[in-house]
């Protein structure tokens, strides 16, 4: 008679214990069951984690990335199309996360979302990955917004500042000038003494479009602090999906090196839609709208990666300038609320002010930066302070004028020098304007010095006589207003003095 005894009985479960959890880290591949529409369900994959890199067995080697976990299947989004991806194909898993690669090697480069180059200026050297989902920083880590980033767009720097560390939405209809106020700012970051390094993410966008932008920031030499993140409208959903998350870590290997950076989300209603197809096909639930219930989460945990961190951590900041279109300027629809409440005030655009030939189209009256003066120099806060004000009074009496018979001549007065000072406002694309000749401008203006003009054309001449000869007139003053500081009463005469001789010769 055989004896067993218990000691023989717990090697052999052990034994058996141990095959079977080999046999499950062996198990590393999965087999398709379904695909179609750039998405595929797999059977297997048990060991498979969420946002986890899979490779097809099809002669692409088509990429896809977890994104369901269910109990009998997983839902993952392909990369590519994966036209050749059949029932019973064969799927691996990598073990890797979906990351980037990050550092200086991408500075001046276009990208796609995973980091392979676009620009065919060979491979880019880098070594630094970085998973594209990172968790925000907390309270702890952060530090109040208070330095200012300039746009040198005149309109946005005196009323709606723009602090590093913020996140301010640009809103508007298309073909408003959206993409134009976002390009301006990262042309204007190029004489600045604390230039950020600029990201800009293009999703769902027209190849052709992009060749422009790029070609227009080589010309400038913008491209030389510049990242490009593209994903085209002819890319894979997942593609778009990953491209703002993509960019936004390669921002916070910057920024963890005490640096700071500017990304531009160029928009945010074409990611939004391109993750609503996905959802969809994956099964996920729908709700308002049709959009998945997780909608504002995607672009919560997106934004709130826009920082200033605390002194401690170094001092490096992320400023987000997110993009979301309108239609027929409804900013009450789902997505433009969604991202409004996320953000740190919005710059609003409106069409009959485009069309009217105010460039850029800035619906003041709507557009605010929840961090205000915080985000300005003390020079032009001593200057812009009343500007809102009066635009605003100038934009009621304008109203009132209208069924007004004859009106007094502070009235007229004030109306004129509305008229003016809006005309000092319209800007052309691509000319951003140095913050002294900001400051300068406005207070000829406010001060009622440009009063005499009647006509565009000669608030025009004027910019432009003052702008090739402030430099020489004013050197000492004109350095230390670009440097933001504040101006005495005895410089203000000075400035003012210099104002009249250049007025006095139009």
């Amino acid at each position: 008679m055989v004896s067993i005894y218990p000691e023989d009985i717990t090697n052999i479960l052990k034994e058996q214990i141990t095959n079977y959890k080999e046999s499950l880290e062996k198990k590393d591949y999965g087999t398709v069951i379904s695909c179609g529409d750039c998405i595929a369900n797999v059977y297997g994959l048990s060991q498979a984690m969420q946002q986890e890199l899979v490779q097809f067995d099809d002669p692409e080697n088509t990429m896809g990335m977890v994104l369901n976990l269910e109990n009998d299947f997983v839902g993952i989004v392909l990369f590519g199309q994966g036209i050749n991806i059949k029932y019973g194909s064969k799927v691996y898993a990598t073990g890797k996360i979906a990351s980037v690669p990050t550092g200086n090697a991408l500075i001046g480069r276009v990208i796609d979302p995973l980091g392979n180059p676009l620009d065919g200026r060979g491979n880019i050297q880098s070594d630094n990955l970085r998973p594209i989902e990172q968790k925000a920083c907390g309270i702890i880590e952060r530090k109040s917004v208070n330095e200012p980033l300039q746009t040198g767009i005149l309109s946005i720097d005196s009323m709606i500042p723009i602090g590093r560390g913020q996140r301010e939405l640009i809103i508007g209809d298309r073909q408003t000038g959206k993409t134009a106020i976002a390009i301006d700012t990262i042309l204007n970051q190029k004489n600045q003494k604390d230039r950020p390094i600029c990201i800009y993410v293009a999703i769902g966008q027209r190849q052709a479009s992009v060749n422009q932008v790029y070609k227009l920031l080589e010309e400038q030499g913008a491209m030389d602090y510049t990242i490009i993140v593209f994903a085209s409208s002819t890319d894979a959903p997942a593609l778009q999906y990953i491209a703002p998350f993509s960019g936004v870590s390669i921002a916070e290997d910057f920024m963890y090196k005490g640096k700071d950076v500017l990304i531009i989300y160029d928009d945010l209603s074409k990611h939004a839609v391109a993750y609503r197809s996905m959802s969809l096909l994956l099964r996920r639930p729908p709700g308002r709208e049709a959009y998945p219930g997780d909608v504002f989460y995607l672009h919560s945990r997106l934004l709130e990666r826009a920082v200033k961190l605390s002194d401690e951590l170094g001092g490096g900041s992320i400023t987000a300038l997110p993009i979301v279109e309108t239609q027929a300027g409804d900013v009450s629809a789902y997505i433009p609320t969604n991202i409004i409440s996320i953000t740190d005030g919005q710059i609003f655009l409106d069409s009959d002010l485009f069309f009217s030939g105010m460039r850029p189209a800035i619906n003041v009256g709507i557009s605010v930066s929840r961090v205000g003066g915080a985000a300005q120099t003390k020079a032009i806060k001593q200057v812009a302070g009343i500007l809102r004000l009066s635009l605003a009074q100038y934009n009621e009496l304008k109203k009132f004028a209208q069924f007004a018979g004859d009106l007094d001549k502070s009235t007229q007065k004030q109306l004129l020098r509305g008229k003016i000072i809006n005309h000092l406002l319209i800007q052309k694309e691509n000319s951003p304007i140095e913050l002294a000749l900001q400051v300068s401008i406005l207070f000829a203006g406010l001060e009622g010095m440009l009063d005499m003009f009647e006509e565009t054309k000669d608030t025009e001449k004027f910019k432009t006589l003052w702008s090739n000869q402030a430099k020489n007139i004013i050197p000492e003053l004109y350095e230390k207003l670009n440097q933001g500081q504040a101006i005495t009463d005895e410089e203000k005469e000075i400035l003012k003095s210099a104002l009249q001789k250049t007025i006095s010769t139009l």
